[in-house]
């Protein structure tokens, strides 16, 4: 089937599940919820041919480890939909309203954005992810991954038609586009009047690619170059937990550490601690960070600029708070950004002049996720400065629509 042909079928899908009750797109959530954990030798299958015929490809490292599933993580993807189910609903909510000296009432209402298609790379946990936050906002999910997750993505997606239809609602309100061509891509970006928001999930190609060629409105999830700054104030004790987190728990995602930088007032002490305590962790350094990393290459400016995305760290030594400040403008991606300190004023400042999506005082970067945040999951983190800034949960996925009653109100 085209993919014209394929988005008008979602399109059709998207206004009956606007119109459904908040229990009926609930309902319909736990039940593939339940059947994740009750399918999970058939997606685990698919996932297992995918791994294969990636690796045979030269995927490694990072990359085959976003596309692996096993049963920890397909509780999680069930655990996320059953969160998300649980979660106030967005649609219909009144943000704000106000009666007029005329007598008119005032009201903004929260209502779905419509077709929401997300375009993403190797990562099938998103299929989920992406497809529950969609329906909780009322909204029908058009999704293309990549071909390294088909099979995967094709045995998720399956279990979501399966809850839609046990739930009375339509299967195409969540639609898989199993043709992973570029040119495929490029016609999904353009379809203008089937797609109301596009949401890319992926790399800078990607990004690329999308900012040459798309047409539909978009909300940007871009690099993820999280610095973590280490002031003279900190507890080095706290830092250096920080500092392993935020690096090794899972290096291969947007919101891990690629660079630290480290007040020179305490870089004597921590950044020793910290080579010990980053075994296995390939460390680029500016000059000065040098004197203390004795086996650390030369940092260059493409390093501090550069998402790593694997064990590999960028470390500088800064004189201020002001100077990390001034790092993080020039070579940041405007993701998430975390101090270290027990100065209040200290971190005070930090959030207030550091401009990113997120901004962490004495936590890993590694929290800014949408479940770890109450989301239940996350459609993308948006790196843009529109509605939507940050993990983007269902209310990023609603607009308001604005309601004016009146009693034979005519404008003079």
């Amino acid at each position: 089937m085209s993919v014209g042909e394929l988005g008008r079928r979602v399109r059709a899908a998207a206004r009956p599940v606007a119109q459904a009750s908040s229990g009926a797109r609930a309902a319909a959530l736990l039940a593939a919820a339940d059947l994740l954990v009750v399918d999970a030798a058939s997606v685990l299958e698919a996932n297992r041919a995918d791994l294969a015929r990636a690796a045979g490809a030269g995927l490694e490292g990072a990359a085959l480890d976003r596309l692996a599933l096993d049963e920890r993580r397909l509780r999680g993807m069930a655990d996320g939909l059953r969160a998300v189910a649980a979660l106030p609903d967005p649609v219909g909510e009144v943000v704000d309203g106000w009666v007029r000296p005329n007598g008119l009432r005032v009201e903004r209402v929260r209502v779905p954005l419509g077709v929401v298609g997300v375009i993403y790379e190797n990562r099938p946990n998103v299929t989920s992810d992406a497809a529950g936050l969609c329906l909780k906002a009322g909204n029908a999910a058009f999704l293309r991954g990549s071909a390294s997750a088909l099979e995967s993505n094709r045995a998720v997606v399956g279990v979501l038609r399966r809850a839609l239809a046990k739930e009375g609602l339509p299967e195409d309100a969540v639609t898989l586009l199993e043709d992973t061509s570029h040119a495929a891509a490029i016609e999904f970006m353009r379809l203008r009047g089937t797609v109301d928001c596009l949401v890319p999930r992926g790399g800078k190609a990607l990004i690329a690619s999308l900012l040459e060629h798309a047409t539909v409105p978009y909300v940007l999830d871009g690099d993820g170059n999280c610095h973590v700054y280490v002031d003279a104030a900190a507890d080095l004790a706290m830092a250096e937990a920080i500092v392993v987190n935020a690096k090794m728990q899972r290096p291969g995602v947007c919101n891990a550490m690629e660079t630290l930088l480290v007040h020179a007032g305490v870089a004597g002490e921590l950044l020793p601690r910290l080579a010990r305590a980053l075994a296995g962790v390939t460390l680029v350094a500016d000059e000065r960070a040098r004197r203390h990393l004795p086996g650390a290459e030369p940092a260059t400016e493409e390093d501090f600029a550069t998402e790593f995305l694997s064990l590999k760290l960028a470390v500088g030594v800064v004189d201020s708070l002001d100077a990390a400040v001034r790092h993080i403008d020039r070579f940041g991606s405007g993701h998430s950004e975390a101090i270290v300190t027990q100065d209040v004023r200290a971190a005070d400042r930090f959030v207030r002049d550091v401009d990113a999506a997120a901004v962490l005082v004495n936590a890993s970067t590694r929290f800014i996720d949408g479940g770890e945040l109450g989301l239940g999951a996350e459609v993308g983190i948006s790196t843009q400065k529109l509605h939507a800034r940050g993990p983007m949960g269902p209310r990023e996925l609603t607009c308001v629509k604005w309601v004016v009653r009146g009693d034979g109100h005519v404008r003079a």
